[in-house]
């Protein structure tokens, strides 16, 4: 059984379909997309070693040939370097508009390869199948594509939508747990920046989220993706509503950065992290309750994500060179800083031009050294 989420961009409206056992039907649905019966799957070395045979083979049932362009698993496969050769790789397959290219993994390789979508001959159609929970319920949706500089994370991009999203929940099974946990933030992500229900619903069922209990899973997933659907639609290119879907992200990706974008810290950890002091922050500058900061890092910490800059090797990060990276970010304007902050547990706000002492001092509390201070 599965259930149909549409995305309702007018006339590039696509639909994220959720259920199991969609893999093996992957020809079926992808077929309709093709004038010809060629495709390319871009995919990392692991994904393709434990599901490529199953997916080529759902293609071919239906007449659709597949060509594997691989790359190495990891967050290092956003880079220049990277897209590059992927893209030599698909001008040596001869594709043209007429074929598409398929999205087979986590958040990278949906990044990445959406990116070699909208840039190959100026645009091609590409299909995301996500085989990471994080993925499912966020990158695969929206059309945010990019790789990362050394600058920062996501810097070089296009907004480029799918033309369809399968995301079959029986191949989460062989993920790690730490990968389930990273993607459970994303999820509860939702429910802090706008949803107080789903919010109250996950602090009773997390736990069975977590441990892919097939309801709970279903619903989780499904009202991720309905609300980013949703909030997609009314502001595909952030201008507006969007940009509460970052929440947590400020905070978290200037951890990622310092932290070298590396197996110390997933894309998922960083976020919860980013989360719980995104609400520490609004807090302690009077925007929510004490009470509400405290119940938001309780249920990110109930599933055991990290809710603090102590978990992370390397910590005590240096205050000054997290606030650069920050400057970095994406949302920032004019040198100004931009942070999702909170009125209370399901109610987010866009937040501009923060004052960078102010952070610096709350950094500074959450064991940053400040600013001169030795390592």
């Amino acid at each position: 059984m599965s259930h149909t989420v549409n995305v309702g961009l007018g006339a590039r409206a696509y639909e994220v379909r959720i259920g199991s056992g969609l893999i093996a039907e992957a020809g079926r649905h992808i077929r309709p997309l093709l004038k010809r019966g060629r495709t390319a799957i871009i995919s990392d070395e692991t994904v393709w070693r434990l599901h490529g045979a199953a997916l080529t083979e759902a293609l071919l049932v239906e007449g659709v040939s597949a060509t594997p362009v691989l790359v190495p698993a990891g967050e290092g496969s956003k880079s220049f370097e990277v897209l590059a050769r992927v893209s030599d790789d698909l001008l040596a397959l001869e594709l043209d508009r007429g074929d598409l290219i398929v999205a087979f993994g986590g958040g990278v390789v949906g990044d990445l390869a959406g990116f070699a979508a909208a840039i190959y001959k100026r645009g091609i159609d590409f299909v995301q199948i996500p085989t990471t929970l994080l993925a499912q319920v966020d990158s695969s949706v929206g059309g945010k594509t990019a790789i990362d500089t050394p600058r920062g994370k996501n810097l070089i991009g296009a907004f480029h939508q799918p033309r369809l999203v399968l995301a079959d929940l029986d191949i989460l099974a062989t993920l790690p747990a730490r990968e389930i946990r990273a993607g459970y933030a994303e999820i509860i992500k939702y429910g802090l920046l706008g949803d107080l229900a789903f919010f109250e619903w996950l602090e009773a069922n997390g736990r069975a989220v977590v441990d892919l209990e097939s309801a709970a899973l279903a619903h989780a997933v499904r009202r991720s993706v309905e609300t980013k659907a949703e909030i997609v639609a009314q502001d595909e290119r952030e201008a507006g509503r969007r940009a509460l879907l970052n929440l947590g992200h400020t905070f978290g990706h200037a951890l990622e950065a310092e932290s070298g974008y590396g197996e110390d810290l997933l894309h998922g950890e960083a976020v919860a992290i980013g989360m719980a002091q995104a609400f520490r922050f609004s807090a302690r500058q009077g925007h929510c309750s004490a009470q509400d900061a405290v119940r938001a890092e309780a249920a990110i910490a109930a599933v055991g994500l990290p809710v603090g800059m102590d978990a992370l090797p390397g910590h005590p990060f240096d205050g000054r060179r997290l606030i650069d990276h920050m400057g970095q970010d994406k949302k920032a304007e004019g040198g100004r800083l931009t942070f999702i902050l909170a009125r209370a547990l399901g109610d987010a706000f866009v937040a501009r031009d923060v004052d960078a002492d102010s952070i610096l001092q709350f950094l500074t509390a959450e064991g940053a050294r400040p600013a001169g201070a030795a390592a």
